[in-house]
């Protein structure tokens, strides 16, 4: 058996994933899967990770899906009030992206951090990738000790309001992606 050919997520990706960025509005119970995080009462830290797509030629990448998965601040998944995941479109102008959510705390031996998966026009198979944070120990972290000396491409940058990570797909600044 031979695998078959791959194919880019194309330009209707949002459609399913994110109705309302095609301007479809009143699916999924009124709100796009993924657009909340934070349900409920719930412990830890409150913040905004945001960030944005660019593309080998540094242009923003306008028509992307981000999904991303974390730990609650006490290091579990999805406790009462908190869906440890959260699914956002980048700006059809500016290509950020921005989620409501709980600062993570560590999971067994890694540093807090968030996963980060992107799909988007042009792209085969989704992007995985990590944002750690500056004011955390990742030493230990195996994960981030893969990325050698291109680590720093895997900090958010503290902003007033939480975190800001911008995602480089090619080129000088490329972000660090996993192979999974």
């Amino acid at each position: 058996m031979t695998e078959s050919s791959s194919q880019t997520a194309g330009p209707y990706v949002h459609i399913g994933c994110v109705p309302s960025f095609a301007g479809l509005r009143g699916m999924y119970g009124g709100q796009d899967l993924g657009a909340a995080m934070i349900t409920g009462e719930v412990a830890g830290q409150k913040m905004v990770f945001s960030g944005a797509g660019y593309d080998g030629a540094g242009a923003p990448v306008t028509d992307a899906l981000i999904e991303i998965w974390q730990a609650a601040p006490d290091g579990t998944y999805a406790p009462d009030g908190f869906t440890s995941w959260g699914r956002q479109p980048t700006d059809a102008d500016t290509g950020h992206f921005r989620f409501e959510t709980l600062k993570p705390g560590a999971v067994g031996q890694q540093a807090p951090h968030i996963l980060i998966w992107i799909v988007a026009r042009g792209i085969g198979l989704g992007l995985t990738t990590r944002a750690y944070f500056p004011d955390e120990d990742n030493s230990g972290d195996a994960i981030f000790a893969l990325a050698g000396d291109r680590a720093q491409t895997l900090v958010a940058a503290a902003t007033q309001e939480g975190y800001h990570l911008d995602i480089h797909l090619q080129g000088q600044q490329e972000t660090v992606f996993f192979d999974v």
